[in-house]
């Protein structure tokens, strides 16, 4: 029963996060930690593989979209952020191991904080006129953001996408559609070094007995991106920014009163 319900919360998790093209770890975070009950670090670690298949998916679906020989064209932004945001997530996984459950849980809580407001305010976000900026300065604000992603990503179980599109859109001029790509592309190769640096950790030896629970909710998070990427025309994108932005708030709330296990 549990594996179902791992499928159905992955479903529903995968439609919100294909709604705005993101992996949707966000949401997925505070479901683990508060239905399934998992200790936050096995939540992150969770997460992290579950995003991994939810983005790699995600990516071969927006293909229809944005082709791949667009993303290619983009080589060089993806390998500016791509630099900085693997040394991040290599430094991440220090941090998110070495303090405790309590500390962890509010940094998570912030960070649901901060995207629910980016999620909430981004019409005035990406409204805003791109920065016109100097390439070596472009390259240098890419790659220091970089690792401020890969430490997010890799500390709360993250691919990082609402923090790399912004970056994208503002800093180097893309188009929103396209940076959600390259912003998969980036998340892909940053999640995995995230993975490979938890791999020696005992909560990862004993994530390795849910394989199972993993199996379902990935599963069930690939098949919602697929049914949130068709649902997106029928539904108003300044609406579903309200909505998911909302959620998040909630999903803090929630996750505030979360007790860590002691």
């Amino acid at each position: 029963m549990r594996n179902i319900w791992a499928f159905a919360w992955g479903s529903l998790v995968g439609v919100l996060g294909g709604l705005i093209g993101l992996g949707g770890a966000e949401f997925r975070l505070p479901i683990l930690v508060s239905i399934f009950k998992y200790n936050t670090l096995q939540a992150i670690i969770i997460n992290l593989i579950v995003s991994l298949v939810t983005v790699i998916f995600s990516f071969i679906f927006r293909s229809s979209v944005v082709g791949f020989e667009y993303v290619v064209a983009h080589l060089a932004t993806i390998l500016n952020i791509l630099s900085g945001s693997l040394i991040g997530s290599y430094v991440g996984v220090g941090y998110a191991t070495r303090i405790d459950e309590r500390q962890l849980n509010r940094i998570v809580v912030i960070f649901l904080v901060f995207i629910s407001i980016v999620l909430l305010g981004h019409n005035v976000l990406f409204s805003v006129e791109n920065w016109q900026l100097p390439g070596l300065v472009k390259v240098s604000i890419g790659f220091v953001a970089g690792i401020a992603i890969g430490i997010f990503s890799s500390m709360l179980g993250v691919a990082g996408g609402e923090l790399i599109i912004p970056t994208i859109v503002l800093v180097f001029a893309i188009d929103i559609k396209l940076a959600g790509s390259l912003s998969l592309a980036i998340s892909i190769p940053t999640i995995m070094m995230g993975l490979f640096k938890y791999r020696s950790q005992q909560k990862f030896k004993e994530i390795k007995l849910e394989r199972e629970f993993l199996v379902s909710m990935a599963f069930g998070s690939i098949l919602g991106a697929l049914i949130g990427s068709n649902l997106l025309k029928y539904v108003s994108s300044s609406l579903l920014y309200i909505i998911l932005g909302t959620i998040l708030l909630l999903s803090a709330l929630k996750l505030s009163h979360h007790k860590p296990a002691t």
